[in-house]
């Protein structure tokens, strides 16, 4: 085999992420002898096993994970190249991988991504839901919408809304605990620990009057889930810090109460993409899109001014 074809990259990217042949030959509508022979012809090429096989499974070796890589950066701009010589500027196709937090991408992201995919029925939409931040390149990730600093290079961060996480609790809690009147204050209450894909578990960093401060925080409960810190303090356990979108609904109802108003901690809203992507008009249509419906409409973020 003299050169690389496409369809032995697509062949390699499949069985990688099926970790199966018969699927990966089903995903490209190929034969599994087929595929088994396009991979055989590969290890031959490079000289080093790309997977291990045996009854039972397919892993990939360390030598596939490098293959795999470059594989899929290289479909990823032949794709690219493809969609912007196309029409696909005004009906974008193919596979588009979003990533996100689990509250985030529940209650705001799905219902918005949703629309986007009856609006444009070519587009391949998964979306990937995390506690961690994702390697864009590494996890095949075209966007990640995250709550907080974007630092890593050969990204693009777009904000959708200036945002910050605040204190609250329930009045109840208050009541039984009082209030903190200052930061350090928060040492000796019941705190409902949550860690957010940016965020130290156990420290709450708070921009206030006397600049930035770091608060060693405890409770006897915590979650890597929003939505059980947030009941947690609905319940009346203690003091959340949780984004102002997040609890806006609770503190118009008076159901939650903020806690140390002049306290808190940014966490603007970012769309991330890779640097790699800004060409593809696929990844800007979804962008854009993404951004309009998180600013207005039935599931925009209801950031700042409640």
């Amino acid at each position: 085999m003299n050169n690389i074809e496409i369809i032995d990259l697509r062949v390699l990217c499949n069985v990688a992420r099926f970790s199966s042949f018969v699927a990966a030959a089903h995903e490209l509508g190929i034969s599994p002898a087929y595929v088994s022979k396009r991979i055989a012809e590969l290890e031959k090429r490079f000289g080093v096993p790309l997977f291990y096989r045996s009854t039972r499974r397919v892993r990939i070796s360390d030598q596939g994970e490098i293959a795999y890589a470059w594989a899929r950066r290289i479909l990823e701009d032949i794709d690219g190249m493809a969609t912007e010589m196309s029409d696909a500027k005004i009906d974008p196709s193919g596979p588009l991988r979003v990533s996100t937090s689990l509250r985030l991408g529940r209650n705001h992201v799905s219902p918005i991504l949703a629309r986007l995919g009856k609006q444009h029925p070519r587009l391949e939409v998964w979306l990937e839901l995390v506690n961690s931040r994702v390697d864009m390149i590494e996890d095949g990730i075209d966007i990640d919408i995250r709550v907080g600093e974007v630092s890593e290079p050969n990204v693009i961060a777009h904000r959708v809304v200036k945002s910050e996480r605040i204190l609250c609790a329930a009045p109840a809690y208050l009541h039984e605990n009082g209030e903190p009147t200052c930061a350090t204050d928060l040492a000796r209450h019941e705190c409902l620990l949550f860690r957010g894909r940016d965020q130290p578990f156990g420290v709450w960093r708070l921009d206030g009057p006397n600049g930035s401060e770091t608060i060693k925080v405890t409770g006897r409960v915590g979650s890597n889930h929003g939505d059980i810190i947030r009941n947690w303090a609905l319940e009346g356990y203690g003091i959340i810090m949780l984004s102002d979108w997040d609890v806006a609904d609770d503190l118009r109802s008076g159901a939650l109460v903020r806690v140390l108003p002049d306290y808190s901690q940014p966490a603007d809203v970012m769309v991330v993409t890779s640097g790699r992507m800004t060409s593809s008009a696929k990844i800007r249509n979804s962008v854009e899109f993404l951004i309009a419906q998180l600013r207005e409409g039935p599931f925009a973020l209801q950031a700042m001014g409640f």
